[in-house]
């Protein structure tokens, strides 16, 4: 086998492989049509130009955020009248949290020797599983959560709160992130502290998500409900919504971008510092 053949039969499984993913995730009602075009392309270019590794730390991200949207739905349908979507991610939500991952993987391409491509896609899913965990579990806390920036209390799905179960969450799904590229990095590389590099880094990341939900993500007023969300032009209820705080600019997509680039940055200044050490 040529190494040319070797590569079309990679990019071929890779598109089969992406297919079924994408496929699996919008009949289950995970993704909405478009939201699976994108997760096909981003799942194509990670397996084709990545390899299984790669591959394999994507899957774990999507179908683990994927599920968990899906579970204790009650309880999160109060809160869920807040986010500015609902459950089914379209592709601003995938490539918000994915997007970074992508251009990491291709970086890894034009770089195969160097292995910041992989910290700095491990590090950025690391944030937005992190993120995600967060948001998906967060409202399973007993207690109301706290505003981040005052610690007021607020309610739940208000963008900017935590709380200790999401918070615990966050870590745990960033730290799920960090094990995998600790055991599954690419042709035997040896990263130090690598699990702690990447969880560390996405759980700060995720963070940095709550400080510009709690400051500089657009808020919007519902004058019906009388509630604060990220909805606009129109509220659940269809009424109009106005700016109550926030920059109209910084929606939650812009906010997810921040959030898995501050987490890679941190992962790849760790990287140099401990290198230089």
């Amino acid at each position: 086998m040529t190494i040319a053949t070797g590569v079309v039969g990679q990019l071929i499984l890779a598109a089969v492989l992406a297919f079924l993913a994408a496929g699996a995730a919008y009949v289950f009602k995970m993704l909405t049509l478009r939201g699976a075009t994108a997760a096909f392309f981003l799942g194509f270019v990670t397996f084709g130009l990545g390899g299984l590794e790669w591959a394999l730390v994507l899957l774990t991200f999507f179908f683990t955020s994927s599920l968990l949207s899906l579970l204790f739905r009650k309880r999160k349908r109060a809160a869920e009248k807040m986010y500015a979507k609902g459950g089914r991610r379209d592709a601003s939500q995938v490539l918000a949290n994915g997007g970074l991952a992508g251009i990491a993987v291709i970086m890894h391409t034009l770089f195969p020797g160097s292995i910041l491509p992989w910290l700095v896609f491990c590090a950025a899913l690391a944030a937005a599983n992190a993120d995600t965990w967060a948001t998906e579990l967060g409202v399973l806390n007993r207690r109301p959560p706290i505003l981040i920036t005052n610690g007021k209390t607020v309610e739940a799905g208000t963008s900017g709160a935590v709380s200790l179960a999401g918070t615990l969450a966050a870590l745990a799904g960033s730290a799920l992130i960090g094990l995998l590229c600790w055991q599954l990095v690419p042709s035997g590389a040896l990263i130090p502290f690598g699990f702690w590099m990447v969880a560390l880094s996405g759980l700060i990341g995720s963070l940095v998500d709550s400080i510009l939900g709690a400051t500089l993500q657009a808020i919007y007023y519902c004058p019906i409900c009388r509630k604060e969300t990220e909805k606009h032009p129109r509220h659940g209820c269809g009424s109009e919504t106005t700016l109550l705080r926030g920059k109209p600019w910084i929606n939650n997509e812009v906010v997810n971008v921040v959030c898995t680039l501050s987490a890679s940055l941190i992962t790849f200044l760790l990287y140099l510092i401990i290198r230089i050490a």
